[in-house]
């Protein structure tokens, strides 16, 4: 089994508000509002289900803090997803 990034070739949002930090998201700049949570970012990227996880900061977040850890300015967020095949 591999992990694969998710968004390898996004494309990064224009910014339409004042209220929008910047934070990298597989390495490329991301917008995001101020006070976004790990899960609101997950169901943003349609990211959910079994088989993802995430990084922020280089500390794996587990699934169970996804609702209460707050992206931040500057964070490093990574989101894999499990992939089988041989």
């Amino acid at each position: 089994m591999l992990w694969q990034p998710l968004f390898y070739n996004a494309r990064v949002p224009k910014p339409d508000s004042t209220e929008l930090d910047t934070f990298l998201l597989n390495g490329l700049p991301e917008k995001h509002l101020r006070g976004q949570t790990i899960s609101e970012l997950l169901v943003k990227k349609a990211a959910t289900g079994l088989g993802v996880a995430v990084e922020r900061n280089q500390q794996v977040v587990k699934s169970s803090e996804h609702s209460q850890t707050l992206i931040e300015v500057g964070d490093k967020i990574e989101i894999v997803r499990l992939v089988g095949g041989g």
